[in-house]
């Protein structure tokens, strides 16, 4: 059975489908068209995961029988442990409001303007930070028929419900990751959406607590381990799921030591980006699939002037919308041409 979203999308391409309202923005133009309808592709629903903190080298030191689940998802998908985070700041909030608008950090330079990470009230939302209308996956995916959620365990994310207030259908905030997870599982069971938005912080309050890449930071990481893998499996063991979901997981930052707010340091800007899903190779690394439009860096930091660029955390948005068969948020930068491929280009 197709799900709302598939539905609405193939009867769009032949124009048979009542019109929507656009979701609700502080302010600005109409919405563009969001649909870009193909038929063989079965992802209409999308599982984005960040697991705040996590430093790549973890993943190393641990292995797989200690992280089984992220190797596995490795294993079964496309990914890089040498992503980047946005080239201004490895800090929480700027680096997650770029996954979701696919926009650099600075304002000045079309960013989205996020560059405090608190709770603070003033700027009330992206868009007065950014002085300017700003877009992001959650409202492009409403624009097109679609419900989204978000789950967060850090309260500074109520900054993205003030920003996209009607795009955004179900947020929940619950500091204890256990139970967020629970809850993530839980709406997987009960409702139909097109796109899940699920922040995990166990490493980095670890992290900050005891150091980053310390034994209770690494037990930390074993632990949300076992918390995505609960949601992997969630959609692997429903069969109205498995079949047409799509999962793509990555990180804010990393970290090493009592920090991670030096961007300039290879342990803070380099994250891991994972995607699995259908029609995507098992065990694919992420830089041979686009050998043409992104380069992998190495050890370098990489600026947005540098071509090709390196695979970002913020890449998220747009393939997230690639994935789903519309078009790229409005205004973004970050795979804009949603040239990221996760399967290899047909024979």
């Amino acid at each position: 059975m197709r799900t709302a979203l598939a539905s609405l999308l193939a009867c769009s391409a032949i124009g048979l489908c009542p019109t929507s309202a656009p979701a609700q923005v502080p302010s600005g133009d109409p919405l563009p068209s969001t649909q870009r309808v193909s038929a063989d592709n079965p992802i209409d629903s999308v599982v984005a995961i960040s697991v705040d903190g996590l430093n790549t080298d973890a993943l190393g030191r641990l292995g797989p029988t200690r992280t089984p689940h992220l190797h596995d998802l490795m294993d079964s998908g496309a990914s890089t442990l040498n992503a980047r985070t946005e080239h201004e700041l490895t800090i929480t909030l700027p680096n997650h409001t770029g996954m979701v608008t696919g926009r650099r950090v600075e304002a000045a330079t079309g960013g989205h303007g996020v560059t405090w990470n608190d709770d603070r009230r003033r700027p009330a939302t992206v868009q007065a930070a950014a002085g300017k209308r700003v877009e992001s996956v959650f409202t492009q995916v409403s624009a097109a028929g679609g419900s989204t959620a978000l789950f967060a365990s850090k309260t500074k994310f109520s900054l993205w419900k003030r920003s996209w207030p009607l795009a955004i259908e179900t947020t929940r905030i619950q500091l204890d990751n256990a139970r967020l997870a629970r809850s993530v599982r839980r709406d997987l069971r009960d409702h139909e959406r097109a796109f899940r938005f699920v922040h995990l912080s166990l490493p980095d309050a670890a992290g900050h607590e005891y150091g980053f890449m310390s034994p209770r930071y690494l037990r930390a990481v074993q632990q949300v381990d076992t918390l995505v893998g609960s949601i992997v499996d969630a959609v692997r063991n429903d069969p109205a799921l498995v079949g047409r979901t799509a999962i793509i997981l990555t990180s804010d930052h990393g970290g090493l030591g009592a920090d991670h707010s030096d961007a300039r340091r290879l342990a803070n800007y380099r994250v891991a980006f994972m995607v699995a899903g259908p029609g995507v190779p098992a065990g694919a690394d992420l830089y041979e699939l686009n050998a043409d439009d992104y380069r992998d860096p190495g050890t370098r930091r990489t600026t947005y002037r540098q071509s090709p660029q390196p695979v970002r955390n913020g890449d998220l948005a747009n393939l997230t919308l690639d994935l789903l068969d519309l078009a790229a948020v409005p205004g973004s930068e970050h795979n804009s041409d949603l040239d990221l491929d996760v399967s290899p280009p047909p024979a």
